[in-house]
């Protein structure tokens, strides 16, 4: 198919899918442990869930009383090396550092982050991608929930296909948001990527 065949990129509609999911009042972690400790399956069970975080409460930043630290944003694409977002410095630099990406190609997302303290529930991942303005993308990806680890825990979004063709190349502005099922909001950013013909 010529490149002047493709279909051009249409707007997409902003607005929220009503849903009737409601999440579960929220636990502490103490309070999880803590029930059904007569029960020694359930006992030996959450400890195997939880890990480290069953016998006390892990802290990987005292100073940063948030329950989830985004760490960084990682792009991973047929034949090529990973392409890193730092999520941990400033991140208005962000939005002058574009990824580069061949138009077509298929690649993942990849999230990276530490969760202390307290069990996340219902982590999401939420991506609305721009074009001159105008909202040509917009996905939501959902996380799962997660126990505090001192090690670094992460997320990859399935694969996805590139747009491609004359008309999909240029500069796209992506923000994009971590929260949870009580719409916390653990790091919201800006970034940018250049669609091409080519890598180069």
């Amino acid at each position: 198919m010529a490149e002047e065949d493709n279909v051009e990129i249409e707007p997409v509609a902003e607005e929220e899918e009503p849903t009737n999911y409601k999440p579960p009042p929220e636990k502490s972690l103490q309070e999880m442990i803590e029930t059904d400790q007569e029960d020694e399956s359930l006992r030996k069970y959450k400890e195997k869930l939880l890990g480290s975080s069953a016998t006390g409460a892990i802290v990987v930043e005292s100073s940063n009383p948030n329950r989830v630290l985004v760490r960084k944003l990682v792009l991973l694409a047929e034949g090529q090396s990973e392409k890193e977002l730092d999520l941990t410095g400033d991140l208005d630099a962000l939005k002058d550092a574009a990824f580069t990406i061949k138009e077509g190609i298929s690649y993942k997302i990849r999230i990276d982050f530490h969760v202390q303290r307290e069990i996340v529930t219902g982590l999401k991942y939420v991506q609305r991608t721009f074009r001159k303005g105008l909202l040509v993308d917009k996905m939501t990806h959902m996380v799962g929930s997660y126990a505090p680890k001192e090690e670094v825990q992460s997320y990859t979004t399935p694969m996805e296909d590139a747009p491609s063709g004359l008309i999909a190349r240029g500069h796209y502005t992506v923000k994009s948001l971590f929260t949870d099922d009580d719409n916390n909001e653990h790091l919201k950013w800006e970034w940018s990527f250049n669609i091409k013909k080519d890598w180069n």
